[in-house]
């Protein structure tokens, strides 16, 4: 099976835009290669281990020219109201060129990434990067595992001290941005400390308002692309289905070969049939180019042909131990805040084993409580439609993701469509005129030199 990470899952949109960008350093930036230093005769050094709470872990090569990456931590409250509840170190980033530059808070909404990355906006602007692990992921895990302290508010209670803390170093302005989960945490951020940054840059980021209404997603993998694209899907559904014997085997010895199990899900058929049934909103999600339509196995494919195509498209690793025990906790934010989706069935009724397969319990261990919070996502919601400035959505007219998109109010906020692009979206992709649109408003946001106004 092939190897699976979370960008595969819900992949951060931003990150990915500087994967392959280049740009020249811009005024004022450090120069020289990075290096490792114990602080003495290094003033940047000295001005991060002077901010409270802040430990270097590491200093990093391989950052572009004008750049130094470093890797921090930062003793977090486990509970932001209660200081008896411990703390925690969340991991950070930074990728340094200027304190007199503005500075990008990047909430990845997962593990942080520990290369030196720049986000499309920190390369628009050629600022500062600040890479914020979520809590719960990567090592930024509170102890005992107590997951009550996995919400949206705490969350954003964190992203909030980072800010207060960095911008003793950084005092320019400060822009926000996140792709998919990464997305919804920077929206979150604002929400509750909407004054922190100039303006937020949220890339294909869900906005699941009820959680008990998912037509939006339905009416949306029923109608995208053609008729044609969509029973081709369906059909190559309904043979895995029927092939389910012979395919889950396959799966199973290929998981045990790997060390695998499946303790969580529960066991090799359950996962196969979850994989089988996202199948169509992964393939929109990641693909849905016209090499990936032909790619789809036609209805007298082999066995071999339908498990590989469905590994490359849906991951079956994901749903293995080893891959799921990382994503508990993004499993129990869906299953407790954030929401999760439906997809179509009808056409699979009489094939199925598993009835409500896909639900985030599946993937959190009954030992772990869960209650969703009804009140979460619409509180969320109601703030982006009425209060919310400065906010640019950017997102895929084919992503099924978005098929419940934010819709912010008229405070200086915008959404805009990469016509045709899935979930891996970037201004840089957008029409001329929308993409014009996109930095002129970054650049009216960290030239005006205040906060977001109050509505």
């Amino acid at each position: 099976m092939r190897t699976w990470t979370r960008r595969h899952l819900l992949f951060s949109a931003a990150a990915a835009a500087g994967l392959a960008a280049t740009a020249s350093p811009p005024a004022g930036a450090v120069t020289g290669k990075p290096r490792v230093t114990d602080g003495s005769d290094d003033t940047l050094v000295r001005r991060l281990r002077a901010l409270p709470g802040v430990r270097i872990v590491e200093e990093r090569p391989g950052a572009e020219p004008g750049y130094r990456f470093f890797v921090l931590g930062l003793r977090q409250p486990v509970d932001h109201t209660d200081p008896s509840a411990g703390t925690f170190e969340q991991r950070l980033t930074l990728l340094h060129t200027s304190a007199e530059r503005p500075t990008v808070l990047f909430t990845t909404g997962y593990e942080a990434v520990l290369t030196p990355r720049r986000t499309e906006p920190a390369i628009l602007l050629g600022g500062n990067q600040l890479q914020v692990e979520h809590r719960y992921f990567g090592t930024s895990l509170p102890r005992p595992h107590d997951y009550a302290y996995l919400t949206v508010r705490q969350a954003a209670d964190d992203h909030h001290r980072v800010v207060r803390t960095f911008r003793r170093l950084y005092p320019g302005a400060w822009i926000s941005t996140g792709g998919s989960k990464g997305g919804m945490a920077s929206v979150y951020h604002r929400r509750f400390h909407p004054h922190d940054v100039d303006g937020t840059v949220a890339y294909a980021a869900p906005n699941n308002v009820d959680d008990r209404d998912d037509s939006a997603y339905l009416r949306f993998l029923n109608t995208v692309g053609t008729a044609a694209d969509r029973e081709a899907l369906a059909t190559v559904q309904r043979r895995l289905l029927l092939h389910r014997t012979e395919l889950v085997a396959r799966y199973e010895t290929a998981t045990t070969a790997a060390g695998d199990t499946f303790r969580i899900v529960g066991s090799a058929d359950k996962a196969f049939e979850i994989a089988v049934l996202r199948a169509p909103f992964m393939f929109w999600q990641n693909g849905g180019s016209p090499a990936d339509l032909a790619a789809v196995p036609a209805a007298d494919a082999s066995t071999d042909e339908l498990y590989t195509w469905l590994d490359r498209t849906a991951g079956l690793a994901l749903y293995a131990d080893n891959n799921a025990r990382a994503f508990i906790p993004y499993w129990y934010q869906l299953g407790t805040q954030l929401g999760y989706l439906d997809v179509p069935t009808a056409h699979l009724a009489d094939l199925l084993h598993h009835p409500d397969a896909i639900e985030p319990r599946t993937f959190v261990p009954r030992t772990i409580p869960m209650r969703f919070d009804t009140g979460a996502m619409p509180d969320i919601d109601r703030w982006v439609r009425r209060s919310g400035s400065r906010l640019l959505f950017v997102n895929g007219t084919q992503d099924p993701s978005v098929a419940e998109p934010f819709h912010p109010g008229p405070h200086d906020s915008r959404v805009l469509w990469v016509p045709g692009a899935n979930h891996h979206t970037t201004i840089a992709a957008l029409p001329e005129t929308t993409r014009t649109e996109a930095t002129t408003m970054l650049t009216r946001w960290t030239t005006a030199g205040t906060r977001p106004p109050r509505p």
